[in-house]
């Protein structure tokens, strides 16, 4: 098999589309928590706490030269992020309805198993 015969049914396949798709809402997902943590909840919770300890901004929160400041705003983007995709993933697979009246067949495993508690049961 060719090589492009071959990169073509790699780039064609559904998993490299469903895992470019998530990858393109993830990055929009991200910046839409970036801005409701940047823009919303830093001004309404974080700066009154932070104007009580007489820091006016969280980077410049520091201990001895360590700027901890900066990283936890990361840490709270993240905490964020993951809360938001955790509440999207849970209102997806709510919406999700199961297949009714799906019936599935038994392997042939399970049809002789079946056959053979049948005939026990017979004999007993």
């Amino acid at each position: 098999m060719g090589f492009v015969k071959e990169f073509k049914e790699f780039a064609i396949t559904g998993n490299v589309l469903d895992l470019a798709v998530g990858v393109i809402i993830g990055g929009a997902v991200g910046k839409i928590v970036n801005s409701l943590v940047e823009d919303i909840i830093t001004p309404l919770l974080l700066n009154p706490a932070l104007e009580t300890i007489g820091a006016k901004n969280i980077s410049e929160l520091s201990w001895h030269g360590v700027k901890y400041g900066n990283f936890l705003s990361a840490l709270l983007s993240f905490f964020m992020i993951a809360l938001v995709l955790f509440s999207l993933i849970k209102a997806v697979n709510k919406l999700k309805k199961p297949a009714v009246g799906a019936i599935i067949e038994p392997s042939t495993q399970e049809k002789l198993l079946m056959e053979i508690r049948d005939s026990l049961r017979q004999k007993s």
